[in-house]
């Protein structure tokens, strides 16, 4: 995990004097300023996580970089213009940034004018800089067949089965990140239906084990030797000398589920979030509402979780297709 960089508040100006006269005062402020205290309040007023602000100031110290000019006023239609076009032609691991890459930039920037427009400073007004169009987002899925394989791969009763076992049956069961499936403690109340989970943002949601889920994570920790706090324990330091197992990394989670993907015949990447979405879409094909999928997700956006309906509707139109009587 990168660390995410520490500022030193003393060495801050101070913040903005939104009374008489703060327009004038606010010139004194470099945008290099500004953007420290922006990296603040979305950190403390917005609840923002350690993630989310070290992703901004990536961003935002992008952007000063091109524009080289410290004033507020500087940032023009024009100079927005320029810094997309540089943005676009700029390489990346595969040709160059991706339409969705570059809006993650756009949208750093236009929260950054919306705190300035709060701050009374004169700016470009926000609402002036739009998102690239990026094409539909396509889910990778795999079958019902498939996922019924997946699921069984792990088929042993040593410890290391029952692990593997366990972390497929509580991805599919739950709908977890691998973050949040790596975060989880030993110490589950497994009498208990209901799991609190502390997801992006470090917002809590509800998630929901079932009798089957629950008596498979029985099976696995009472087999387990070891006091490791973590409910998920990388077993080659277990089989050492060491008293001290380190818990799985989201890496070692994604090792697992491509190995379990492979020995279940299935020719297609498996990742963790693969199983997600089929967490989501199989709660859909059932007749779940998407505001309900929204919650169990943890999305803060529905139009995040909007793209399984699309997987419904290709459902439906197959339905369709065959029982519907063509005349």
């Amino acid at each position: 995990m990168r660390s995410i960089q520490c500022y030193n508040v003393d060495s801050f100006p101070p913040l903005l004097n939104l009374g008489e006269g703060a327009g004038v005062r606010s010139m004194a402020h470099t945008l290099e300023q500004l953007k420290r205290q922006f990296l603040e309040y979305i950190e403390i007023e917005r609840g923002r996580s350690l993630k989310t602000v070290e992703n901004y100031d990536r961003y935002l110290t992008r952007f000063l970089g091109f524009l080289k000019n410290s004033s507020p006023s500087s940032i023009i239609d024009n100079s927005v213009r320029e810094y997309r076009l540089w943005l676009n032609r700029q390489p990346a691991q595969k040709d160059t940034l991706t339409k969705k890459t570059q809006n993650y930039y756009l949208i750093a920037l236009r929260a950054f004018l919306k705190y300035l427009a709060r701050q009374n400073i004169k700016s470009l007004p926000a609402e002036r800089i739009e998102l690239a169009k990026v094409s539909e987002r396509s889910l990778d899925l795999i079958t019902p067949t498939e996922l019924n394989r997946l699921l069984q791969a792990p088929d042993g009763d040593k410890l290391k089965d029952l692990r593997d076992r366990a972390i497929l049956e509580l991805l599919f069961s739950t709908g977890l990140r691998v973050s949040e499936l790596c975060s989880l403690s030993r110490d589950i109340d497994l009498g208990n239906d209901e799991l609190s989970i502390r997801g992006k943002g470090g917002k809590v949601r509800l998630v929901f084990l079932s009798d089957q889920v629950k008596q498979i994570l029985k099976n696995y920790l009472n087999k387990r030797k070891d006091m490791d706090d973590a409910l998920f324990v990388n077993l080659d330091r277990a089989s050492s000398k060491s008293m001290s197992n380190k818990g799985l990394t989201s890496r070692s989670i994604q090792n697992i589920v491509k190995h379990c993907a492979i020995k279940a015949g299935i020719s297609k990447k498996v990742t963790p979030h693969i199983i997600r979405h089929c967490f989501a879409t199989d709660l859909l094909s059932n007749g779940a509402d998407l505001r309900s999928v929204q919650t169990l997700l943890g999305h803060a956006n529905i139009n995040t979780t909007q793209i399984y309906t699309h997987v419904t509707d290709r459902q439906l139109r197959d339905i369709h297709r065959k029982f519907h009587t063509k005349k």
